[in-house]
C-alpha cells in the first residue's frame, strides 16, 4: 500500500522501524533487514558516540542499498545541580546483587549533539528524526544540505505544529500508548498523555507536512486504521523487539511476549524522564523510594552501569523494559518476516472492508 510520504522516501510499504535507543534494540542488521523489506528500518543513534554512529551507520550501508534513517534527541539544558545521595543509596543494594562496582554518582556527558549530529551528517542516512524538542538553529538547515529528509516528534497539536514551524519534512505524532520515552517538549507530560487515534487526526488536519503516527501499532488492522485518520505511514516499536535481529536481553523479549495490555505505565524510574515500560521489580521499588530519582538525564547515567551489567546477565527485573500498550500482539519473527506480514495484513484488512 503506497502513500504520498512512501513515494517521497522511497518505500515499498508505510512501515517504519521506530529507532528504539539503547539496549542495542536497533542494531544494523535489524535496521537493514527492515529497510530490505520495504519499510524504513531507522538506528536509534541518541547514546551513541559519533565513532558508533559513523561505525553502524556504515555497517546498516553494507548490508542493505535502500533508504534507512538515524534519530537523535534534541540537546537540552544542563540539568541543576542536584544532591544525588539518596538516589545513590538507593541503588547500591542492586549493583551489590549484580555483583558490580558500587555506584558513584551520575556519570557527566561523554559527547555532544554536535558532534553526534556531524556524523549523521556524514553518513549515508536518507532520513534523521528528533526527539525531546526542537533542533537548534543550524542543525536543520544542515540536515538538508545533505538531503536529509527531516522528522521531528510531537505529543500534542502544538508541538506538530511548533515542529512544522520549525521546517520539518515529517511530523511523527506519538500517542499515549507507546513505548519507551515520551516525546513532550511544549506541555506538562501529564497534559500531553492523548491517545494515538485522537492525536493522529488532529494533527493531520493541523499541519501541512506528512504525518507518521506511533504508539500501540502491532499488526495491519493498526496499520490502516492510522492510514484511514490520514497518515502517511506508522511507526512500530514494540512490534520489532521481538524480531530475531533486535538486540535487546532474551529476558527482555520473554518479557514483551509474555505482557498483558494493562501491564505497562509510565515511570521516571530508569532515567528521569516519562517512559513507558512493563512493569517490574526495579520500577515499583523505585517509584516507591523517597527521593530515589533525579531529573534527566542524571538518572538515566546513574542506572546505565545497572542496566548494562542486568542486561549481561539476563535479568529482567532490574532492565528498563520499555514497550507500548500493543504488547499482546507481540509475534517472535524474524524482521523481513514481519514486514511481509503486515503487508499481507493489510491488504487483508482493506479486503474486509471492500
Amino acid at each position: 500500500m503506497r502513500t504520498p510520504l512512501t513515494d517521497r522516501l522511497g518505500l515499498a510499504h508505510p512501515i517504519i522501524q521506530a529507532p528504539m535507543a539503547g539496549a542495542n534494540a536497533t542494531p544494523p542488521a535489524l535496521v537493514a533487514a527492515v529497510s530490505e523489506a520495504g519499510g524504513l528500518g531507522f538506528l536509534g543513534a541518541a547514546y551513541l558516540s559519533p565513532d558508533e554512529i559513523a561505525e553502524q551507520a556504515a555497517a546498516v550501508r553494507r548490508l542493505t542499498a535502500r533508504p534507512f534513517g538515524v534519530n537523535l534527541f534534541a540537546p537540552a539544558p544542563a540539568p541543576q545541580p542536584t544532591d544525588a545521595a539518596a538516589a545513590i543509596r538507593h541503588l547500591a543494594p542492586y549493583h551489590a546483587e549484580l555483583g558490580i562496582a558500587a555506584p558513584n554518582g551520575p556519570a557527566p556527558p561523554r559527547f555532544s549533539f554536535d558532534d553526534q549530529l556531524a556524523a549523521v551528517l556524514a553518513s549515508d542516512a536518507a532520513v534523521f528524526s528528533v526527539t525531546f524538542g526542537l533542533l537548534p538553529d543550524g542543525a536543520l538547515d544542515a540536515a538538508r544540505s545533505r538531503g536529509l529528509f527531516v522528522v521531528g516528534t510531537a505529543t500534542t497539536v502544538e508541538e506538530a505544529v511548533a515542529m512544522q514551524r520549525s521546517g520539518v519534512d515529517a511530523v511523527a505524532a506519538q500517542g499515549s500508548e507507546a513505548g519507551a520515552h515520551r516525546g513532550t517538549f511544549a506541555a506538562p507530560f501529564e497534559m500531553a498523555m492523548v491517545g494515538t487515534m485522537a492525536l493522529v487526526p488532529q494533527v493531520v488536519d493541523a499541519v501541512r507536512v506528512p504525518v507518521i503516527a506511533s504508539g500501540g501499532i502491532m499488526d495491519g488492522r493498526g496499520i490502516v486504521a492510522a492510514l484511514a485518520l490520514g497518515a502517511g505511514a506508522v511507526q512500530m516499536g514494540t512490534a520489532f523487539l521481538t524480531t530475531d535481529e533486535c538486540g535487546v536481553a532474551p529476558s527482555y523479549k520473554d518479557a514483551v511476549l509474555h505482557a498483558r495490555e494493562d501491564g505497562t505505565r509510565t515511570t521516571r524510574a530508569f532515567s528521569g524522564r516519562p517512559a513507558r515500560g512493563i512493569v517490574n521489580r526495579f520500577m515499583r521499588e523505585t517509584e516507591a523510594a523517597d527521593g530515589g530519582i533525579l531529573p534527566y538525564p542524571l538518572q538515566n547515567t546513574l542506572t546505565r552501569a545497572m542496566r548494562t551489567a542486568a542486561a549481561r546477565q539476563d535479568r529482567a527485573e532490574y532492565l528498563s523494559l520499555w514497550a507500548g500498550q500493543g504488547v499482546r500482539l507481540a509475534r517472535r519473527l524474524p524482521a523481513a518476516e514481519l514486514v511481509r506480514r503486515l503487508a499481507a495484513e493489510m491488504e487483508e484488512t482493506l479486503g474486509r472492508l471492500r
